[in-house]
């Protein structure tokens, strides 16, 4: 027996004054009326109505029962009609941690517009490449690239991420292009220390084996410093499009070895469920969903060779 239902098939017989009123009220049979205040009692211990073939009577047990019980039932209803105005208007904190680079380069607009469109979501964008735990920390969302492990949590793509070899044309005038892997082990490489592109790509495991020999001659944990440095002549550098694209763009960088590029990785957007989902975390990834594009827009004039 549902306690709540329970609860409001009593409350209906103590307004109504009898079975047979309260079970139109309640849209339920009378023997269903019955029943339930009969488990009602049974689970209480107590007995809360007096029955005659005349009129019902609420005892004195019955009577501290209706009060509280009334109050609930109106605490569960103001409960359910503010939620249900969440669900036409999303409100409240957004909390959502993303990777620092991505962050700074394509967020900003994106929370602005957001909030355009729902201005009553306030938004804490918290920045960090490293991988939070969203339920202990209280993240609503996190935003995570690369290869996702297998857990619990729900992943839904947002946009595909490529991450291309580049050096400076000044770079590669010194030093010579690469035509051939193999061509990679005579130049300096920019390491990234959260480096996460699918193993099967060639590019990537001659990297990480220059890595391991300790011959990448520069190493960091923000994208956005490595392809300034290769900007300026440091070496190769193996990093996403939507750090390097508009140094791409502009000619200060080239990419390098086009036919070797590793497999496009993605940008996901990671909750913790699926169903009961608040409506303002809904609201922002369908509305991420859509926003970058296909392909993205860091991408649309970033040539392959």
């Amino acid at each position: 027996m549902d306690r709540i239902d329970a609860m409001r098939t009593f409350v209906a017989v103590v307004n109504e004054g009898s079975f047979s009123k309260a079970a139109t009220t309640t849209q339920l049979s009378p023997q269903l009326v019955s029943k339930y205040i009969a488990k009602l009692e049974e689970q209480l211990h107590t007995r809360l109505l007096n029955r005659t073939t005349r009129k019902v009577s609420v005892t004195e047990a019955g009577s501290q029962y209706f009060i509280h019980a009334q109050q609930i039932l109106l605490s569960i209803d103001e409960m359910e009609a503010q939620l249900g105005g969440l669900q036409q208007l999303p409100k409240g904190i957004l909390r959502i941690s993303a990777p620092v680079s991505f962050a700074l380069k394509h967020m900003a607009k994106l929370v602005t517009d957001f909030q355009t469109r729902y201005p009553s979501v306030t938004v804490d964008l918290q920045l960090s490449d490293r991988k939070v735990d969203i339920v202990e920390e209280g993240f609503d969302v996190a935003l995570r690239i690369g290869q996702l492990e297998s857990s619990s949590l729900i992943a839904k793509k947002i946009a595909p991420i490529r991450v291309v070899l580049c050096a400076s044309p000044d770079y590669l005038n010194i030093h010579g292009t690469p035509k051939r892997l193999e061509d990679l082990e005579a130049h300096r490489y920019l390491h990234y220390s959260y480096m996460n592109i699918d193993t099967k790509g060639q590019v990537f495991k001659y990297l990480k084996a220059k890595q391991l020999k300790e011959s990448s001659v520069f190493r960091s944990n923000n994208g956005d410093v490595l392809v300034e440095a290769a900007i300026e002549g440091a070496g190769l550098v193996l990093q996403p499009t939507f750090i390097a694209s508009k140094a791409l763009n502009a000619g200060k960088l080239v990419i390098v070895l086009p036919e070797y590029e590793p497999t496009p990785i993605g940008l996901y957007a990671i909750y913790a469920h699926r169903k009961l989902l608040p409506h303002k975390i809904r609201c922002f990834i369908d509305f991420m969903a859509d926003y970058y594009g296909t392909p993205p827009y860091w991408d649309e004039c970033i040539s392959r060779k």
